[in-house]
């Protein structure tokens, strides 16, 4: 390709790429599943500019293109809530999304220093779970949505300063 990726965060001027970045790496999932009004394919363009100016969003770049994007948040209790992490299907298998989701861990720590980082992904999504895993989180229980089971993983922010 000749270009490298690069993250930061995203803007208001990122919302269109990320909102279809997100319909078409959310297909697989709701294939998966059978059920395509999953959250992530029935998002507007008003709920996700709403999610840019409220909380952390971060893009990676190949160039211009947004090729990855995830999100993350801090609830009043400390928890990093992360999400919508999603990583264009060309550039798979590459380490993209290890990178997205050490990033915004490390964004969130220096911003708001949770006590622990906690996302959720499809019971089905093996590829998912096994990354989540090789990054140190582990399942806390299972969440039902629609027709979705979700299991719930977590680490320690103690665990994560320790790997940085």
């Amino acid at each position: 390709m000749g270009m490298s990726v690069t993250i930061s965060a995203a803007d208001e001027h990122d919302a269109e790429q990320i909102l279809k970045l997100q319909y078409l790496c959310f297909q697989s999932e709701a294939e998966l599943y059978g059920d395509y009004r999953i959250e992530p394919l029935v998002q507007t363009l008003e709920e996700l500019r709403a999610e840019l100016a409220a909380g952390c969003v971060l893009v990676a770049r190949l160039g211009e293109e947004v090729v990855g994007t995830v999100r993350g948040r801090v609830d009043a209790e400390g928890t990093a809530q992360i999400g919508r992490l999603c990583v264009h299907p060309r550039l798979q298998g590459h380490g993209l999304g290890g990178r997205l989701l050490a990033a915004v861990e490390s964004h969130l720590a220096d911003a708001f220093g949770p006590k622990r980082y906690h996302l959720v992904t499809g019971s089905r999504s093996e590829g998912n779970l096994r990354l989540y895993r090789r990054l140190g989180y582990t399942p806390v229980g299972t969440e039902r949505d629609r027709r979705v089971t979700l299991v719930a993983l977590a680490k320690d922010a103690a665990e994560y300063a320790a790997s940085a």
